[in-house]
């Protein structure tokens, strides 16, 4: 058992952990991160690299079925299974690759390999091999999957997103529990690849992070268009069986389904993974889940040398706001007493279905009625979507009705994640709809939807003016 002291430890060296890291050695504080499973981030091995893999290759299949449409006539396709998978674990082995060739670039010295939990408030126990005295800590142990307790049991046949890119082979039939952004993009994936899939939606019927009531109807019918879509409803059981699983779901309105399935994969969401942090062991006051309250300006745990960077948080669980929370977390650790809040982006989330969604700035749900008007547009006509028959969705910008200032945006459609950043960018910059609507729209554009509901947005405004 060997003793270290450190200025800063950072538990996790995911994008939040290497980025806290890096920041706390610009500062000129010594620091040492912590891994206890294997390097290389959740996005590069089990989340976003691998699932746009996958969704690549439906995209490849889908386009193929829809070439009819357009005059092609092809001879026949195949889907190969095992080379789809093959494809994704090799793509996905490239991107761990590289973070974990960064990782290993750093100082051995640096580098701790082992489960991290507090023995006290600045002491932690790694693995069986090492006490670490540190002055302040960064935790950034990522997030793990929530599984219903109705799926409890399931053994091998119960799977969560992590499972799926080791996969060898796609399966016959899959049940996707959760209606999330998870859910979404393997569920509608695994369908047009062949798989048989059904996605059962919660007890609130939302879709993906959509909180507009108009936008999550229109999800609903046009995912439903293409894979079976429960809506709303919740499992009442997941039973084994010699052919797989059977699932039973109550839906809304009263009556069941029921159907058997090879595999149910939980896309329920995911939470904090600190459940084996020990921080019963501290001071850190902890919420009803365990996890440690904190200031989501500056990430810190109450008054204490800790900071929560990343999914640990669950504030923003996407890669930019990790790395942004990461360098926060790690400057404000090595800079204690002296903290600063986090420089905060526009917010800005991508769903990777098809239609995409994008979720800038203020959410419907956020808004207050009567201070906004929403600026829509419909895709079933707009120009270039119908030549490239992806002329399904809707748009909504919000729009102050005080300022004239662009608020947020629930996007479904063609593109989104394109024009996703340009509002977010618009946001960012404070502009108006009017500074909005004087940038140039080229003909012909997906974007020129936008300008459909930018326009939309300004005629309200002209007419309540």
């Amino acid at each position: 058992m060997q003793t270290l002291r450190t200025d800063v430890a950072i538990i996790g060296a995911g994008t939040a952990g290497l980025s806290a890291y890096r920041a706390a050695k610009a500062e000129g504080a010594s620091a040492i991160i912590i891994e206890g499973g294997a390097y290389g981030t959740t996005c590069a091995r089990v989340g976003c690299m691998p699932s746009k893999l996958l969704i690549a290759a439906a995209e490849a299949a889908h386009a193929v079925s829809l070439a009819p449409r357009f005059g092609v006539l092809p001879h026949g396709m195949e889907i190969d299974g095992k080379a789809v998978m093959a494809r994704v674990r090799s793509e996905r082995d490239r991107f761990v690759g590289f973070v974990v060739d960064g990782v290993h670039a750093l100082p051995e010295a640096d580098r701790l390999v082992g489960h991290a939990r507090f023995i006290d408030d600045g002491l932690l126990q790694v693995g069986e091999h090492t006490r670490l005295h540190a002055k302040s800590v960064v935790i950034a142990t990522g997030s793990t999957p929530v599984v219903p307790d109705a799926l409890s049991g399931l053994g091998e046949r119960l799977i969560v997103n992590d499972d799926v890119f080791a996969w060898q082979d796609l399966p016959r039939s899959v049940a996707v529990v959760g209606s999330g952004v998870i859910g979404l993009e393997l569920g509608q994936a695994l369908a047009r690849l062949g798989v048989r899939v059904t996605l059962y939606g919660g007890s609130h019927g939302s879709v993906g992070p959509l909180t507009d009531p108009k936008l999550i109807d229109e999800a609903h019918r046009l995912f439903g268009e293409e894979l079976h879509f429960e809506t709303q409803g919740r499992v009442v059981s997941a039973t084994r069986t010699d052919e797989g699983v059977t699932l039973r779901y109550a839906r809304a309105d009263g009556t069941h389904s029921e159907s058997t399935f090879d595999y149910v994969l939980a896309a329920a969401g995911r939470r904090p993974d600190v459940a084996n942090l020990g921080l019963a062991n501290t001071s850190l006051e902890l919420d009803a889940h365990g996890v440690p309250r904190f200031a989501a300006d500056t990430l810190q745990a109450g008054t204490a040398p800790v900071f929560m960077a990343g999914d640990a948080n669950g504030v923003f669980p996407v890669l930019h706001e990790a790395a942004d929370e990461g360098r926060a977390a790690g400057r404000n650790a090595a800079r204690f007493p002296h903290v600063e809040p986090v420089a905060r982006r526009a917010p800005l989330a991508i769903v990777f279905g098809d239609p995409q969604i994008a979720m800038i700035g203020k959410h419907h749900r956020e808004l207050t009625q009567g201070t906004f008007v929403t600026g829509a547009v419909s895709f079933e006509d707009q120009g270039r979507s119908r030549v490239m028959l992806k002329n399904h969705g809707l748009g909504h910008v919000y729009v102050d009705r005080a300022t004239r200032r662009f608020v947020g945006a629930e996007w479904l459609g063609p593109a989104a994640e394109h024009i996703g950043h340009l509002l977010a960018w618009s946001l960012q910059m404070g502009l108006s709809v009017d500074d909005m609507l004087a940038m140039p729209f080229y003909h012909p554009v997906v974007e020129e939807g936008l300008r459909t509901a930018l326009r939309d947005a300004a005629s309200q405004l002209d007419r309540k003016g």
